[in-house]
């Protein structure tokens, strides 16, 4: 798809991988809507890019339909879903203070699993009504996956239980959608320099990009956006999780 005057709806744009998609889809000639729990930096990356911020928690059923029809209403209906609201605290299962509350679990799983499937679905069912485009295509959704979908580490139990469900939702996704030309795909970032990571110490920051085999970086929220843009361009690719690491495999700790 051709990303030029298309409407499109980031979730978790305010920062990191999500603000960098939105800036990539807006200078690609998108009209973006950045959809965030944190509407004021939703509102300042969405000055800066000419597009709109719209306060939305992905986990609400009523909050997310209302943020897509005020998207809707000032840009048109979405071809483009870009799922990056995401959130990755660490938690042992049983730690010293005894088992991990059930809680703590089913709000990694609410917002970075169930979110995604929110938004999805409301998405995907404004899109099926429109016109198609070239090779009778309607819409593009990307998700956003993790390496700890296939290798999580101690005390990413819920992160990874939720990314390996992300990973999961690709596919039957993409085939009950084959039919209104609706392409689903996921990306699954290594480490990435984002400010879920700039929490870590600089030692502990140096420490993951040396792990990396090559190049010896942390990702660039840039590098995310390039591959969610090749994947929006690239209409043979659908049904596919692809991973962006630099050819890392986590170990265990």
């Amino acid at each position: 798809m051709d990303i030029a005057g298309h409407a499109a709806i980031v979730t978790g744009g305010a920062s990191g991988l999500g603000a960098a998609t939105a800036r990539m889809l807006a200078a690609a000639g998108a009209k973006v809507a950045l959809l965030d729990v944190n509407h004021k930096a939703a509102a300042e990356v969405a000055i800066d890019i000419n597009g709109i911020a719209i306060a939305c928690d992905v986990t609400d059923s009523a909050s997310t339909e209302k943020a897509l029809a005020k998207a809707a209403a000032d840009h048109g209906t979405a071809r483009i879903l870009i799922n990056c609201a995401g959130v990755g605290p660490a938690k042992r299962i049983v730690g010293r203070d005894g088992p991990m509350p059930l809680a703590d679990f089913e709000r990694v799983i609410a917002i970075n699993l169930i979110g995604t499937f929110n938004a999805m679905r409301l998405a995907a069912a404004a899109m099926q009504p429109l016109s198609p485009l070239e090779d009778g295509e309607r819409g593009v959704i990307v998700c956003t996956a993790s390496v700890a979908a296939y290798e999580g580490q101690v005390g990413q139990a819920a992160y990874a239980a939720s990314k390996g469900g992300v990973v999961g939702l690709v596919m039957p996704a993409a085939r009950e959608f084959a039919q209104f030309g609706i392409r689903v795909n996921a990306v699954a970032p290594g480490i990435f320099s984002t400010p879920m990571l700039h929490a870590l110490p600089d030692a502990a920051q140096q420490s993951l990009a040396a792990a990396v085999p090559f190049p010896k970086l942390l990702g660039q929220p840039v590098q995310f956006a390039a591959l969610v843009r090749h994947i929006i361009e690239n209409r043979y690719l659908n049904g596919e999780t692809i991973r962006l690491d630099g050819a890392l495999r986590m170990g265990p700790r």
